[in-house]
């Protein structure tokens, strides 16, 4: 029972996180462009954990560094800059449609390549979990389809995650979730550092409000939405299960309804019922 307790409040805690992220990404892309943003959010996640990487380097197996690493790009690095650049083009209730589909994505890549044991009940616990979603996303507001080739870039970086989420579970179960997250966001500060250069941050006027406002926006996004957020994933993964763990993304409505409070909007019964709906997806996935 404790462990059910510890899992559910990780599993809370990573919906809060992640579910206000797309408010952070959102202030960061008012001025920066979506690659500076998610270069900005790698970047600060590697500094912040550059204290941890010496002592991952040496208490992570030579023969999982290169894990590790494919991990940090999976997970982080590649959904970073597609999410930001798919936003630029599609709405936010098409976008949260489409980031539910990592459940799926998670059973359909471990069956085929991580010897994944998916019972039934499982399995119906991410469709009836994904249908309430859906449900969801089309009683708040009418979905553009409008530059609908931009969905593909959050289809793939959903598959991503699906492949991440199960390589982890499998391979990385006796490595500690700050030593992966930690070593494997100090690798990315050089690619990340590369790309904001390129893309010209250095010659903005980096002492403008409003520049200094999305930078920060973008710095605590790395720090608490990629970071931090790393770390209790990889321990939600090792101790609750991939497709558990997968099942984050549908508490991520729960946060954006919690916001939409907070910002006036009405909440109609439908979109409650919708909610008790995931949530009994979300229960079945998690059931013994």
């Amino acid at each position: 029972m404790r462990d059910k307790l510890i899992n559910w409040g990780i599993f809370i805690l990573l919906s809060i996180i992640w579910g206000s992220s797309f408010i952070l990404m959102k202030e960061g892309m008012h001025i920066l462009t979506p690659y500076q943003v998610a270069s900005i959010r790698i970047l600060s996640a590697g500094l912040v954990l550059t204290p941890f990487a010496l002592k991952a380097l040496k208490q992570v197996p030579q023969n999982k560094w290169l894990l590790v690493m494919l991990s940090g790009l999976l997970g982080n690095f590649f959904p970073a800059y597609l999410f930001c650049i798919a936003e630029t083009e599609i709405d936010s209730s098409l976008a949260g449609i489409l980031n539910a589909l990592t459940p799926l994505f998670t059973i359909l890549v471990g069956i085929s390549f991580f010897q994944l044991k998916a019972n039934s009940t499982k399995i119906w616990g991410v469709i009836i979990g994904f249908i309430g979603l859906c449900l969801l996303m089309l009683s708040g507001k009418e979905v553009s389809f409008n530059n609908f080739s931009y969905a593909g870039l959050v289809l793939l970086a959903t598959l991503c995650y699906g492949i991440n989420v199960n390589m982890v579970g499998r391979y990385m179960k006796d490595v500690g979730s700050l030593n992966i997250a930690s070593l494997a966001f100090v690798f990315l500060i050089i690619p990340s550092s590369i790309i904001l250069y390129i893309t010209g941050y250095q010659q903005l006027e980096l002492t403008d409000s409003s520049v200094v406002k999305a930078t920060g926006a973008s710095f605590i996004l790395g720090v608490m939405g990629t970071a931090f957020a790393s770390i209790i994933f990889y321990m939600l993964v090792k101790r609750a299960g991939t497709l558990f763990a997968s099942m984050v993304t549908y508490g991520i409505p729960f946060v954006a309804v919690f916001w939409g409070l907070l910002d006036g909007e009405k909440i109609t019964a439908l979109q409650m019922g919708c909610l008790g709906v995931i949530l009994c997806g979300v229960y079945l996935v998690n059931r013994k």
